[in-house]
């Protein structure tokens, strides 16, 4: 998946709602950003496990500016997930 993919489907932004749209089979695609904060590491750690787990595809090579960009955000996010359609 691509960044602009990301940007024209419904997403959520943030290493805590990006794990939750996983663990909720929500997630189509996560992103991670390559220049994350050492801050979220461990975070950033146990959702790429977790997506592992889950079979959900994993791109990280994003940097925090560029997720930020396709989100539409004024920050630069570390994480990201293109979100499924409702059913």
């Amino acid at each position: 998946m691509t960044l602009e993919t990301l940007a024209a489907m419904p997403h959520v932004t943030g290493v805590k709602q990006v794990t939750k749209a996983v663990g909720k089979g929500r997630a189509a695609c996560v992103f991670v950003a390559s220049d994350a904060d050492g801050r979220v590491t461990r975070s950033l750690k146990e959702l790429k496990e977790l997506c592992a787990d889950v079979g959900v595809e994993l791109v990280e090579n994003a940097t925090m500016a560029e997720l930020g960009r396709a989100c539409s955000i004024e920050v630069g996010s570390a994480a990201a997930a293109a979100l499924r359609e409702s059913r």
